[in-house]
């Protein structure tokens, strides 16, 4: 079939794109900008994109159950055929295209089954489960609900006959670094479990060299930084959305083909790592954009209780368009926000980051009808409230997990999250037990380096996939969509965007914040 495209996009340009100075970005900025990505997103959206393989959806659960088993598979016959895998005598893990870990560097005492009993597997996850993101906490709800429906059939049995049941190890880290750091080490040295998950970018940051450096996997990090695309350096640590700074220039590429040179953009980011990725990524986009796009933004301190005051700011600026760099409960109050500043009123384009889709952040019961027109990068994540998606297989299967649990799907989206991330997280498991000698973190280390599979909660014609040194994104698609108050739905525009395999790897630089 022809490769799914932001057919509809192109119809909407209303100005040409005439060659005029850049604003907003400098020669320094377009160090971050990831040229073939940004072509590959003008192919798709210009409809020139290329063919791509069509798979069946599967229709109830049960199918969708025995696609992940087939995939599962595949993957091992994948990995066995290649001849990849722990070579015990020269301490490396090699894996497709010119993929190796050196175990030898791992530290004295280091053990390639911690966290493993003959029973269990203890599993590390640390998430902000109190403070001004305490809703992200609720991912935890949906993944205990998915590991007891998996010990209850039994756990996993892996390829030398061991069945073990799966442990969660949770720490509240209040969405803080310095909260952070020390919960994960507890996580490593008092629990010793087998792998540590967590979320956010600034704490990713802060301890994905530690988790390397102890040969941890450190798999599906809650986070969209570039950084995490490193498998050179970091092989251990893997994000699980969309690229920050592929989003920035999704958001570039829109508004040139919608709105008019000199166009005008203001945004309030967070003042982390998470906001300032959105930041550089934005001005690498303008940086080599001929659109002359003007750009301004305010930051907040991740612990202001309002951003009232930089929403002021950015509206008295007079944006055409307004975009949120930041996540959780700030984006609610950017929309209430802009509705009582009249930016809602004046911009032409109001834009929430991919992590705010949710319906927790722009639902009714959030913002009212407010969040009325904004417009998202989704990140192809599927919302287990969406109206729109009541039939879908992994819809279904989440919804029978909560209401097992008597858990309501409406107390927060990120349940959904909580199934996005932790199947595949799960999944990787069941390959890594599947290879030869069992599961062992290097063998879940292969897993997570040659990934194509379906995840229950991603849009149609979107996958999973890593393929080694070549391809460390998990995901690269995603949907433009705008979002419809009366449905409490965000409606697609177009066909999804596909750019698996298209992003470079990203070698991040803390000095100059940049990718090498």
């Amino acid at each position: 079939m022809r490769k799914r495209r932001l057919a509809g996009i192109g119809a909407l340009i209303a100005f040409s794109l005439v060659a005029v100075a850049c604003g907003g970005g400098s020669s320094d900025d377009a160090k971050n900008l990831d040229a073939n990505v940004k072509n590959e997103i003008a192919n798709q959206l210009d409809n020139k994109s290329g063919a791509t393989e069509k798979r069946p959806e599967p229709k109830t659960p049960a199918e969708l159950k025995k696609v992940l088993e087939d995939e599962r598979k595949a993957q091992v016959a994948k990995i066995k055929a290649g001849g990849w895998g722990y070579d015990k005598a020269a301490k490396k893990v090699t894996g497709p295209e010119g993929f190796v870990a050196d175990i030898a560097k791992c530290p004295s005492g280091w053990s390639d089954t911690e966290g493993i009993t003959d029973t269990e597997i203890k599993i590390g996850a640390s998430i902000a489960q109190s403070g001004p993101l305490a809703d992200y906490g609720t991912v935890l709800k949906m993944w205990q609900a998915y590991v007891d429906e998996l010990n209850a059939a039994g756990g996993i049995t892996d390829s030398t006959g061991k069945t073990r049941k799966v442990k969660l190890i949770t720490k509240d880290d209040k969405y803080d670094p310095t909260s952070a750091v020390p919960l994960i080490d507890e996580l490593l040295d008092s629990d010793k479990t087998f792998l540590v998950w967590n979320g956010g970018s600034a704490i990713t940051m802060r301890t994905y060299d530690k988790l390397n450096q102890r040969c941890v996997p450190q798999p599906f990090v809650w986070t969209g930084h570039p950084a995490w695309g490193d498998p050179v350096n970091h092989p251990w640590t893997m994000g699980s959305i969309l690229n920050y700074f592929t989003e920035a220039i999704l958001w570039g590429s829109y508004i040139e083909r919608t709105l008019p040179k000199g166009t005008k953009v203001g945004a309030v980011a967070i003042n982390n790592d998470f906001g300032a990725a959105y930041v550089a990524g934005f001005k690498a986009f303008l940086a080599t954009s001929q659109h002359g796009i003007q750009f301004e933004f305010e930051k907040f301190e991740p612990t202001a209780p309002t951003i009232t005051n930089e929403m002021t700011t950015i509206a008295s600026k007079k944006p055409d368009v307004f975009i949120v760099m930041s996540a959780g409960a700030t984006c609610a109050q950017a929309i209430t926000e802009a509705s009582a500043n009249g930016l809602a009123q004046s911009a032409k384009q109001l834009w929430q980051p991919s992590v705010c889709k949710s319906l927790t952040y722009v639902g009714e019961k959030a913002v009212g009808q407010s969040s009325n027109g904004w417009r998202v990068v989704g990140g192809g994540i599927i919302d287990l409230n969406d109206s729109n998606f009541q039939n879908n297989a992994g819809v279904q299967w989440g919804l029978e997990l909560l209401k097992k649990n008597n858990i309501d799907p409406r107390s927060s989206s990120n349940l959904s999250a909580g199934m996005y991330l932790g199947v595949p997280l799960v999944e990787m498991l069941k390959v890594a037990g599947d290879l030869p000698g069992g599961l062992t973190r290097t063998n879940y280390l292969l897993a997570m380096r040659t990934m194509d599979m379906t995840n229950p909660l991603l849009l149609p014609g979107l996958r999973m996939t890593t393929n080694g040194n070549k391809d460390a994104f998990v995901i690269e698609g995603t949907e433009f969509a705008k979002f419809d108050a009366s449905k409490q739905s965000w409606v697609q525009e177009g066909e999804t965007v596909d750019l698996s395999g298209k992003s470079k790897n990203c070698a991040w630089s803390v000095s100059t914040s940049t990718c090498n």
